[in-house]
């Protein structure tokens, strides 16, 4: 199957380069650019360009077995593979610029490349998963699967073949050591002890295994696993840890001794960050020149309504539980350390001037925190931080609050953009928190980013 999406793959960037030749130069539907350059050498440039995006394709793994996976995480990986290849090819145009050939390659045209190399690959691999669904809906090109051990876990891979019949798994029943022989979970049958799993496997032709143990039966993994591995049968191993790590973990090979990581925190990966913080630097930049106007009448506003200074500073924890000085526009008449430590604000507290009433609703009060970005305390995106003092509380009342702090808190977050400022749930915020960590991407970045600007920026939770 791989070999024919690779085929299909090379025909589609080909057609999609061939379309966007036509639309941008060959036909009248854009004025011709000078210069042109003939045809031959456009399409000369096809013989890297095909195989080279049939390699982003890899890397973006692309070519993995679809059964389970879903249409938004397709998309994701064509989206970002195009785009990168995009990348690629203005690199090697601006480097060779001056050439008398490339220096004249319609860079329009890469642009209008990467819209119908999107647009055909998504149709093209969507309507695969079209054609593979409706055969396994049907009862085609299924998988028949036995499960080994009848405990929470098997309960839960039952439930999720269900509700996806166009994965196309046809569960041939399960045996185990405690379960009764014919005792049933949604159709599916207990059909022997596990020490008759040999000749099960010999009397039935399946495609795939899974062990499905409770953790309290491990020790008899090693002789499962032996059984499986003579039978020549595809095994795969479905662990029974969501009552002990609630989380995605990920597991890794550290020559030769494989670690399962509790959590999956993307940004750990370099080249992540590095791109994370790419963004957060432009962003910064693009932020504080853009609001500048807005932040220098606010600080005239502040100055004129109320003694102290423009700027307040507070310590808050962030990135490795490290504390660091946020900086907000003051909102409130100046106070001595031990009043502001005293707690959150309240429906029209006496504290908050008029001017910081306002900035407080508008968000405008956290302009100042593009410098913490710039300076590379915050990110643009992220979970919000938090004072010392509650941290220290939230440790203790809330599982998992400090797994917050192995990212970067960002002036808006996950959290923020679904509702959850100011004076809201604390457990409900960091459910939002631990989701945005552990899926993390520059998409997702830049979706939140635009929440908040078509959202509004105005707080009803701030007072």
């Amino acid at each position: 199957m791989n070999q024919i999406h690779v085929l299909l793959d090379a025909i589609v960037v080909a057609a999609a380069y061939a379309a966007a030749w036509y639309i941008t130069i060959a036909a009248p539907i854009f004025p011709a650019e000078h210069g042109v350059l003939p045809p031959r050498v456009y399409f000369s440039a096809l013989i890297p360009i095909v195989p080279g995006y049939l390699l982003l394709y890899w890397i973006f793994q692309l070519y993995q077995p679809k059964r389970t996976r879903t249409k938004r995480k397709e998309f994701s990986e064509i989206l970002q593979s195009n785009f990168v290849g995009l990348l690629l090819i203005t690199l090697v145009l601006f480097a060779f610029r001056k050439s008398g050939y490339i220096g004249n390659f319609s860079t329009r045209m890469m642009g209008m490349f990467f819209l119908l190399g999107t647009l055909f690959t998504t149709v093209e691999r969507f309507g695969i998963r079209f054609i593979l669904t409706s055969m396994r809906r049907q009862g085609l090109n299924q998988k028949h699967i036995l499960l080994v051990g009848f405990s929470d876990v098997s309960s839960r891979f039952i439930d999720a073949c269900k509700r996806n019949p166009d994965w196309g798994y046809r569960i041939f029943g399960i045996v185990d050591d405690l379960a009764e022989e014919g005792t049933e979970y949604r159709g599916i049958r207990v059909i022997g002890k596990i020490g008759a799993l040999s000749e099960i496997l010999e009397g039935n032709n399946l495609d795939e295994i899974a062990i499905t143990l409770p953790l309290g039966a491990y020790e008899k993994l090693r002789g499962i696993v032996e059984v499986c591995e003579k039978s020549g049968v595809h095994t795969k191993f479905i662990p029974d840890y969501s009552n002990v790590i609630h989380s995605k973990p990920v597991t890794e090979d550290m020559d030769g001794v494989p670690v399962i990581n509790i959590r999956n925190v993307p940004l750990t990966e370099p080249i992540n960050a590095a791109g994370k913080r790419l963004m957060d630097i432009v962003g910064a930049i693009v932020g504080i020149v853009l609001f500048s106007p807005v932040m220098l009448i606010v600080a005239i506003l502040i100055k004129r309504e109320s003694a102290g200074p423009v700027i307040f500073r507070q310590e808050r924890v962030g990135l490795h539980n490290k504390p660091f000085i946020m900086y907000k526009f003051r909102s409130m008449v100046e106070q001595t350390p031990d009043d502001e430590k005293k707690g959150w604000t309240v429906p029209k507290d006496p504290r908050v001037t008029k001017i910081g009433s306002f900035i407080r609703h508008t968000s405008i009060d956290e302009f100042p925190q593009f410098f913490n970005v710039l300076k590379g305390d915050m990110s643009l995106v992220g979970p919000r931080p938090e004072r010392t003092q509650f941290v220290e509380m939230f440790r203790e009342e809330i599982p998992r609050y400090m797994v917050k702090h192995q990212v970067r808190p960002g002036m808006t977050g996950w959290a923020q953009v679904n509702g959850l400022r100011g004076d809201t749930s604390i457990p409900e915020r960091i459910k939002y928190d631990l989701w945005y960590i552990e899926n993390w991407t520059l998409g997702l970045d830049i979706r939140i980013l635009f929440m908040t600007v078509f959202k509004g920026f105005v707080n009803k939770n701030a007072y």
